[in-house]
């Protein structure tokens, strides 16, 4: 079979015979069962994704890498999946999503399956500092490739599923699966590095992968046009943004948002966005570590609480702003920001007891929550064409190379505080902790710029 075939969006199929509640009710339980789909598809995505988080403490212990090499490795995925970011999320628009996000996450849990077994090699002597840090390099940016198939086939069901009027609503309780895959991945990937050692980690994140798999395989769907429903304006007589200049092909719509400098403004305002959020899910373990003295255990119980509280925040937003803010997005995401600051000087700078630094991961993973929906995606959709949704990986795109840019920097930063005392070492976090806030807060100010009148 032509693989480019086998991608390719469903053609349309015959009209459903049935009369218009039958019709109603096949639309219903199709879009629902795609909405699951796409969240617990895409939160055993992010299991496959932030393994590594949790294991950078036993790694530098084992001497098998160092934070530098760590940090390198981190920023391969992030780079490859802001690359892919933008490129899968305009060949996403063109395809069948089902067959598109299922690929990735198979191709996600045969990466972490490898990584596994290559620390497995090195633990055993087969393989020395320099081929583990290249080979590890090498599939956790494949891995980050393949993390970009997850998110704009996950979107776009959204789009194609839901109603503007509801999509608000839905894109928050699917954004989510973000922070409940995160939650998973501390959790889960935390008690198995524990008990069996950092490698059975990958091994652990490649079996929920596979999970990830079938959901995907068995509940997700392409189009209600290839089940035999009318497109979903038709259905609900609703337009969505940019619907006056669906005249045009798909590709002059995504021309069209890549011209579009409020996208733009939007793509940064959460790049730096995700420099704090990944800051702390990428080194947070280690920082309390190294610095609060934490044991693996508590640290990451306690860098969990932020995933699950982000839950809270992404349920509600989308609700939150669709209701009572009437779209005005830009304002809330404005107030969360400062919130998110706030919240991560707390965490950094608040001393070792244990119930402020879990205020903080709740106030923290309730403020990046919210952030996470709206700048991550949900800003980008109200001011982009339906038919091009997937373009708006632009912003997708400068959000990991923000989070790539900052694995590197912090790295180094981390590397360079490095002392030895008495054959132990030691990591100073404090001007990763200067760059992790500044971040921060240039994120909240230009999200203030954008609002969802910001289309042209």
């Amino acid at each position: 079979m032509n693989p480019l075939s086998f991608f390719r969006k469903s053609a349309p199929s015959a009209p459903f015979a049935g009369d218009d509640a039958a019709r109603m009710k096949l639309y219903r339980k199709l879009r629902f069962q795609s909405f699951i789909a796409g969240t617990v598809g895409y939160s055993l995505y992010y299991v496959c994704r932030t393994s590594l988080n949790v294991v950078k403490k036993p790694i530098l212990e084992s001497g098998a890498l160092d934070a530098t090499q760590l940090g390198i490795i981190g920023s391969a995925l992030l780079f490859a999946y802001a690359i892919g970011k933008f490129v899968n999320g305009f060949l996403s628009d063109h395809s069948n999503i089902k067959r598109f996000m299922a690929a990735g996450l198979c191709v996600s849990a045969v990466a972490n399956l490898l990584v596994g077994v290559l620390g497995f090699a090195g633990g055993a002597g087969l393989a020395g500092n320099m081929t583990l840090f290249v080979a590890f390099a090498v599939m956790w940016g494949v891995n980050g490739w393949a993390q970009s198939m997850g998110a704009p086939p996950a979107i776009i069901a959204l789009s194609r599923w839901y109603p503007l009027s509801k999509r608000g609503t839905y894109y928050g309780f699917f954004s989510a699966s973000h922070n409940l895959g995160e939650f998973l991945s501390f959790l889960f990937v935390g008690a198995v590095v524990g008990i069996f050692g950092w490698q059975w980690g990958f091994v652990g994140s490649s079996v929920a992968g596979v999970l990830g798999v079938a959901v995907i395989v068995f509940l997700l769907h392409d189009t209600p046009e290839s089940k035999g429903l009318p497109p979903i304006e038709v259905l609900t007589g609703e337009e969505s943004p940019g619907q006056s200049h669906d005249h045009g092909s798909t590709s002059d719509l995504q021309r069209s948002v890549i011209r579009n400098p409020f996208v733009w403004v939007l793509a940064l305002s959460s790049a730096f966005m995700y420099v704090s959020r990944y800051a702390v899910n990428g080194w947070g373990v280690l920082f309390l570590q190294e610095v609060k003295g934490y044991s693996l255990a508590l640290a990451t119980q306690v860098i969990s609480v932020n995933a699950l509280l982000g839950i809270v925040g992404t349920v509600f937003s989308g609700w939150l702003s669709d209701t009572l803010f009437h779209g005005r997005r830009n304002v809330l995401a404005f107030g969360f920001g400062v919130l998110n600051t706030v919240a991560l000087c707390l965490f950094l700078y608040s001393g070792d007891g244990i119930l402020v630094n879990m205020l903080s991961m709740v106030l923290f993973g309730m403020a990046i929550g919210v952030l996470i929906c709206f700048l991550g995606g949900l800003m980008a959709i109200d001011i982009v064409p339906r038919e091009a949704t997937g373009a708006a990986g632009i912003v997708g795109m400068a959000s990991y190379i923000g989070a790539g840019l900052q694995d590197i920097v912090s790295g180094w930063l981390i590397n360079e505080g490095k002392t030895v005392v008495d054959g132990v070492a030691r990591y100073d976090f404090e001007a990763a902790a200067l760059f992790w806030i500044a971040a921060s807060a240039l994120s909240f100010i230009l999200a203030l710029c954008v609002s969802k009148r910001s289309h042209i």
